[in-house]
């Protein structure tokens, strides 16, 4: 049985890119990873688009890229630790960020309740509620980043002052604006009022 490389050993394979000694690192240090992606993702909608696995994968590969240009000089395994720990982390938060910017809000269906498939009532037939499914879906296409930014933030139950304190303008300004973006979308739909 081969004796266990000692840990700058094993980092000069790594630098060197070696596979086998990536493949024991990831052996040795991977749970440590995993375990601080498991305790950052509080957010069960972040749970739900992404886990500690895939987290784990890209700090890994961002590790073994930046090793073998030689940018980590590590001493201890200790440090590795805490600069993998560190990595995970800016990659969990990186992806909170990128999750809850404007286009890709994770909790924009699910803070817009009145906008929600599952709010179909129990006395609609199924065709009637996949057809206003469809309806509200190709309303939504329909508005402006701007107007769906509103909606939701209404939806929040936020204040019309509040919006137009972040977005600029007065309330009934936006106020206007909105009413405006529904009734062109309705226009374009063929809905009456």
């Amino acid at each position: 049985m081969p004796e266990p490389t000692s840990f700058q050993e094993l980092m000069e394979r790594v630098r060197n890119r070696d596979e086998a000694a990536a493949a024991e690192l990831v052996r040795r240090y991977e749970s440590h990873i995993r375990r601080a992606v498991r305790f950052q993702l509080h957010d069960a909608r972040l749970r739900r688009i992404f886990d500690s696995m895939d987290v784990c994968q890209s700090v890994l590969a961002t590790f073994f890229k930046r090793a073998a240009a030689g940018q980590f000089q590590l001493d201890h395994a200790e440090q590795l630790i805490q600069l993998l720990v560190r990595m995970a982390y800016n990659k969990v938060a990186g992806q909170a960020r990128r999750q809850r910017a404007k286009r890709r809000d994770i909790g924009r269906v699910e803070h817009a309740p009145f906008l929600s498939e599952e709010k179909a009532s129990a006395t609609k037939e199924p065709v009637e509620q996949l057809a206003v499914s469809e309806l509200v879906q190709r309303f939504r296409e329909r508005l402006s980043e701007e107007a769906w930014r509103i909606v939701n933030e209404r939806a929040d139950g936020r204040a019309w002052p509040e919006i137009a304190a972040e977005m600029g303008g007065t309330s009934e300004g936006l106020r206007k604006r909105l009413a405006r973006a529904v009734d062109r979308v309705a226009q374009e739909l063929g809905l009456e009022d």
